[in-house]
């Protein structure tokens, strides 16, 4: 049975709705519906429906829809960062680094006593904290919210693309007017007229290319902007050329 899709919305600072079902529910116990099935425990959670985790027989009915997988981490539920940080913004929690994947807790995990030397502590449950982090699972950030933290949020920050606003920049700026545009195309013309053909060193024939491949490379429009270097010439090759036999001279005696 499929609940109603609702679609994901923040209510103010709490969290979008399906935050607290998702905590909430019972993960990795045999499916009610497929559990005469192998494989068939939950550990799918569908955000549009909100309704109980899901195994994966029940994915047939949720096409479409935003589902996450739920993993086992120390008996303890955990999500992957890559697949929850897309829906809620997941700061101030500690991540963890399992099977080279990093995730996230989702409830408190209460530690009675820290460690000798632990200088910072989550503020709801009290696990052990790196410096920082001010959380350890995404349950006590939401405690932290409903104590009326105005600095925390679940709701995700909007970046902005300093990329395409450099090249919007560009664009009217060669865009902006004709005569800008007119300008452009003189200076290249300019820059792209080729030089007469008398200032062309007649050394490079002996290299078998001669002025006119010299010449070749001042071309008109894009080609011409771009090979105005000349080519590299050939491999001069000594034994293939026609050398002038001199006069023999007899040695002296």
């Amino acid at each position: 049975m499929v609940s109603p899709i609702v679609r994901m919305g923040c209510d103010d600072e709490m969290g979008p709705p399906w935050l607290v079902p998702m905590l909430r529910a019972n993960y990795f116990v045999p499916c009610s519906i497929h559990g005469d099935s192998s494989k068939s425990e939950c550990n799918l959670y569908c955000l549009d429906c909100m309704g109980p985790a899901l195994c994966s027989y029940c994915l047939i009915n949720h096409r479409d829809h935003r589902v996450i997988q739920i993993r086992r981490s120390s008996y303890h539920n955990v999500v992957r960062v890559s697949e929850i940080q897309k829906y809620i913004d997941i700061s101030s929690i500690q991540t963890y680094i399992i099977n080279s994947a990093k995730i996230v807790f989702l409830n408190e995990r209460p530690q009675p006593r820290p460690g000798k030397g632990v200088t910072n502590t989550c503020e709801i449950c009290c696990r052990s904290l790196l410096d920082s982090f001010r959380f350890c699972s995404l349950g006590c950030k939401l405690g932290g919210i409903k104590r009326g933290d105005l600095e925390l949020s679940f709701t995700l920050k909007l970046k902005h693309n300093r990329e395409g606003f450099l090249h919007g920049s560009e664009s009217e700026e060669y865009s902006s007017s004709p005569t800008k545009i007119r300008k452009t195309h003189q200076f290249l013309r300019v820059h792209t007229t080729p030089p007469p053909m008398s200032m062309i060193s007649s050394s490079n024939d002996a290299y078998g290319y001669g002025a006119a491949a010299e010449y070749k490379s001042w071309s008109s429009g894009d080609d011409g902007i771009n090979s105005i270097s000349p080519g590299t010439p050939p491999i001069y090759n000594h034994r293939n050329a026609r050398r002038r036999k001199g006069i023999p001279h007899r040695a002296p005696f």
